[in-house]
């Protein structure tokens, strides 16, 4: 019998995590004009035991009141494009200065939301990763294009974010996503996604990570290739690009449609 696996959990049930509210893990300093949120678990609107939503962050923005420095301290797996903008937003809204804190991973929605804070600080050993919107479509092959052609405007706002940061084009940061492209800690600080890294050595080999990063193509950067740090491609490179891109996610998309009906079929 095949065991059923839950998202960056594996095959440990959500319920068996042990989970403590957002507001729960947030610690405000003494001098009260600084605090430190915790981002530590995948981001899903279903919050609770699945993990952290833009509900339960808001409320824990909250909490913490009229400061003037707000430290957000991340290691996240990512999780729902639009719960992790809308936690971006609320930073944003806040009228303290965000730095965010990389202590372990910033992946996929972690990665923008990170990114989008006034200051980025990559912690030794700590990695980041970036990589197109997924989601996924049932329908006729009218419905798959539509998809698709979702999933690349989701993609184009997520690469604004990162070229907003670190300079280049969207269109260029789509290429990195495209590849899913993973940074060590300083390989972010390299292509203008944190801007630097702070902290003692830590041997990687003690690293333990409670994710489950099978779900990805490369499951952590030992496992992906050097990535490109260059953001400005030639202007030539850019005609067509958007069409090219479009073209590759409908072949996607009608490839999984041709497996669904072969499934449905048997």
């Amino acid at each position: 019998m095949s065991r059923h696996l839950y998202r960056f959990r594996g095959a440990i049930q959500p319920s068996a995590q042990i989970k403590q509210p957002v507001r729960a893990e947030l610690t405000g300093e003494s001098d009260g004009t600084t605090a430190k949120l915790y981002l530590y678990d995948v981001i899903d609107s279903w919050g609770g035991e699945w993990g952290v939503s833009a509900k339960e962050f808001n409320a824990a923005l909250a909490e913490i009141g009229d400061v003037s420095q707000i430290n957000l301290h991340v290691n996240s797996p990512g999780g729902e494009c639009y719960e992790g903008i809308a936690i971006l937003n609320a930073l944003r809204r806040h009228p303290a200065t965000v730095t965010a804190v990389v202590d372990g991973l910033a992946a996929s929605a972690a990665s923008f939301i990170a990114a989008g804070a006034d200051q980025v600080v990559m912690a030794r050993n700590s990695e980041m990763m970036i990589h197109d919107a997924w989601g996924i479509a049932l329908g006729p092959a009218a419905d798959m294009h539509a998809a698709g052609d979702r999933l690349d405007k989701i993609s184009d706002n997520i690469a604004s974010v990162y070229a907003a940061k670190a300079g280049g084009t969207a269109q260029s940061w789509r290429d990195f996503m495209l590849a899913e492209t993973w940074y060590s800690a300083d390989e972010a600080v390299a292509a203008g996604l944190a801007d630097r890294v702070e902290g003692a050595e830590v041997d990687p080999d003690e690293i333990e990570n409670a994710f489950d990063l099978s779900v990805f193509k490369n499951a952590g950067r030992a496992n992906a290739p050097t990535p490109a740090l260059d953001t400005e491609p030639e202007a030539e490179d850019l005609e067509g690009e958007r069409e090219r891109r479009q073209r590759q996610n409908r072949n996607r998309m009608n490839l999984a449609c041709k497996r669904a009906r072969v499934t449905a079929s048997r």
